[in-house]
């Protein structure tokens, strides 16, 4: 599937993205030790986040609940389209950013031009601040989910 190919090409350009096969076949991604998510064939898209900004991400219907944990932090999503795929690389990247705030010398910076570029709500805005304390600063390969 193009759109597939089209998502791992530009998740994989991603700063301290590596990718490796998934336990159940498709593609993972990782930010240092921390999976950001990963791509199964046929189009499924399953990333995680913490319970707070999946259920965010469920009432908004951004995302459906995962097909095997829907009790998590799970999200799934199906790439059919062009603009499915857009969509599943905001995901990722919102994903991402978590990780990418916590190992960021200027976290808040990071943030700002975060949430212009992906077009955050206030409501995502607030629940990755968190993320973005200057006390929060890893190492990205002692990152971990």
């Amino acid at each position: 599937m193009k759109h597939l190919k089209k998502l791992e090409d530009e998740v994989s350009a991603w700063p301290q993205v590596s990718i490796h096969p998934h336990r159940f076949g498709g593609k993972e991604f990782r930010f240092g030790s921390a999976e950001i998510g990963h791509v199964h064939i046929g189009g499924i898209v399953d990333t995680p986040f913490p319970r707070s900004i999946r259920d965010a991400l469920l009432a908004k219907e951004l995302a459906e609940e995962h097909h095997w944990v829907p009790n998590s932090g799970w999200i799934t999503f199906h790439v059919r389209t062009e603009d499915d795929l857009e969509h599943a690389l905001w995901l990722m990247r919102l994903s991402y950013l978590r990780y990418a705030l916590k190992t960021e010398d200027d976290p808040h910076r990071l943030l700002e031009r975060a949430c212009e570029e992906l077009r955050l709500s206030p409501q995502f805005k607030t629940l990755l601040e968190p993320f973005a304390r200057a006390t929060n600063h890893v190492p990205a390969d002692r990152l971990s989910v």
